[in-house]
């Protein structure tokens, strides 16, 4: 036995305990049981400014933070080591929760009005978009230290604000792309931009590619699983522009020339967020702005190839993990009720009428449990999806998006 590599081994194991305690005081130490991050989440409750720490494994709510402001519209992204929660407020609030200590580690107003944001793929960066100055504002996503300011394009034929400055147009649809770089669609000025930070760290300033005329007034977008293509929806007139992150000397192509809301006749009741779309295989499964349909569209040629027909009008239509199924919740005053849709026959398989209000699904990351939050309920629903009967309820108090930490290992979640 050699002794002295065991003596160097106990050394080394104590270093790491040391090391893995020195963030903690003495009391919380004794107080904190040892937990992974892997099977947890947060969700969002909307009308008090809180969230809840969650297990999905044991299905359990572990605790509840408050003071994160405007959470009317809200959305997360992890730290690598998913021991992070970035949350976008609306009030222009950025904070950073430590899902292991239960607490608030850092929080910074960062603007006026923001609508979500990204984490870069190393980890590095935390980007915000923003409606109030318009742009983009890059933080380290360790200190929220301001790293970079991306000014979105001037609106000349708008007067100018209060203070003098310049109005600028809307940032909507950021997503992380591969190799670094944050991609968003400028709503007011119909552009799509690609900022590349990869050269970051040797400081030089993010690379812009800019792409103007991609259509009218560009409203949410997405990047696809494998990082490739992002797609943004048009308000201000029917279809989609698509970007080949591949080949950016390709430009914008226009997509689904029936899609979208600018020559819409029948009302619609709430947009459909396109993070909410589902890919499975070789098939992309859309909700239909303002239709009673979930659109069926062909990856490769991304061209429609049937339209299923469906309860009202679709906001998420979500995938599971597997692939097998789509699960699609509706818009207002059909919002009690989601359905699920076989992914090879497009058959319905079942309607759930969980209660009023049902915002968001999360489904766990191997795909056997999904989450709903059923808003006007003030509580959480938990279902099997291989039988869709409900497993267990938590109270939550209106709650609206679910964010499981598996989300810190996929590409433009």
């Amino acid at each position: 036995m050699n002794t002295p590599l065991l003596k160097l081994a106990s050394v080394a194991i104590l270093s790491s305990v040391i090391a893995a305690c020195a963030s903690y005081t003495p009391n919380e130490v004794s107080q904190i049981p040892v937990r992974a991050t892997g099977d947890m989440g947060v969700v969002i409750e909307r009308a008090t400014g809180q969230v809840q720490i969650v297990n999905h494994s044991h299905q359990e709510v572990l605790a509840e933070i408050d003071g994160l402001g405007d959470l009317s519209h809200a959305s997360i992204v992890y730290s690598r080591d998913q021991r992070y929660a970035y949350v976008f407020g609306r009030d222009g609030g950025l904070t950073k929760i430590d899902i292991l200590k239960d607490k608030i580690a850092k929080r910074i107003l960062q603007s006026g009005n923001s609508i979500g944001g990204a984490i870069s793929q190393d980890g590095k960066l935390v980007a915000v978009s923003n409606y109030t100055p318009g742009g983009v504002k890059v933080f380290n996503s360790e200190t929220l230290e301001l790293v970079a300011t991306i000014d979105s394009s001037v609106l000349t034929t708008k007067p100018k604000n209060k203070d003098g400055s310049p109005v600028r147009s809307k940032v909507v649809g950021l997503v992380d792309a591969p190799n670094n770089k944050f991609v968003f669609s400028l709503f007011d000025s119909h552009e799509i931009w690609i900022a590349d930070f990869s050269t970051i760290e040797q400081d030089k300033a993010p690379k812009l590619t800019k792409f103007s005329d991609i259509g009218l007034f560009p409203y949410d977008a997405l990047i696809s699983p494998d990082g490739r293509y992002y797609i943004a929806g048009l308000f201000g007139e029917d279809g989609m522009a698509l970007v080949d992150l591949w080949h950016l000397e390709k430009g914008v192509k226009r997509i689904l020339p029936n899609y979208g809301k600018g020559q819409q006749k029948l009302p619609v009741y709430k947009m459909p967020h396109l993070e909410g779309w589902a890919i499975a295989g070789d098939y992309a499964f859309m909700p239909a702005v303002g239709q009673h349909k979930v659109l069926v569209v062909n990856t490769k040629t991304w061209e429609q190839v049937t339209a299923i027909p469906a309860h009202s009008q679709p906001i998420f239509v979500m995938a599971q993990p597997d692939n097998r199924q789509i699960w699609v919740n509706f818009a207002h005053p059909d919002n009690n009720t989601i359905q699920v849709f076989n992914t090879e026959t497009f058959e319905l398989v079942k309607t759930l009428t969980p209660g009023p209000a049902v915002l968001h699904m999360e489904f766990t990351p191997r795909g056997e449990h999904v989450w709903m939050s059923v808003r006007d309920n003030n509580e959480i629903q938990i279902y099997d999806t291989k039988t869709q009967t409900l497993q267990k309820t938590l109270k939550s108090s209106s709650p609206s998006g679910i964010f499981f930490t598996n989300r810190a290992h996929q590409i433009g979640l």
